[in-house]
């Protein structure tokens, strides 16, 4: 069995991840990594995907693509680009409860939930925060 020298979590964008600081800090080969990582996310181009990158001592390692964040979900269904500064109070754009619905379905494998419904409460909740108003 390897051992593991360390893990990192980190976000690179979607199929154009390029060695530098952020993965040298993870101690792999950046060039291996980087082919692997663009190949498995080249449909996600434009997205911000976090990563679990586990680094052996051999220099070998294994990643896990975790779904987008909430935030960066939240503003491109509303069209915006960054959410309200003063959060609760200050609204900035709307979505629907369908789109609400669609991001907390492609969010459930990351969310300490187990059903739609409660999904879609956390996803309100990041939107209310954001300053997106849910319209039905």
């Amino acid at each position: 069995m390897k051992k593991i020298a360390k893990v990192v979590k980190m976000e690179l964008p979607g199929g154009e991840a390029k060695p530098g600081p952020k993965l040298a800090s993870a101690g792999v080969n950046m060039g291996k990594f980087c082919t692997d990582f663009n190949a498995k996310t080249a449909d996600r181009k434009g997205e911000i995907v976090p990563v679990i990158i586990t680094a052996y001592e051999d220099k070998s390692c294994d990643f896990v693509i975790k779904t987008s964040p909430v935030a960066g979900l939240i503003l491109k269904a509303a069209g915006i680009q960054k959410g309200s500064a003063t959060g609760r109070k200050g609204k900035v754009g709307k979505i629907t409860r369908a789109q609400l619905r669609q991001i907390a379905e492609y969010k459930l494998p990351d969310l300490n939930c187990e059903d739609i419904e409660a999904a879609m409460r956390i996803v309100e909740g990041s939107a209310n925060n954001m300053g997106v108003e849910v319209v039905d």
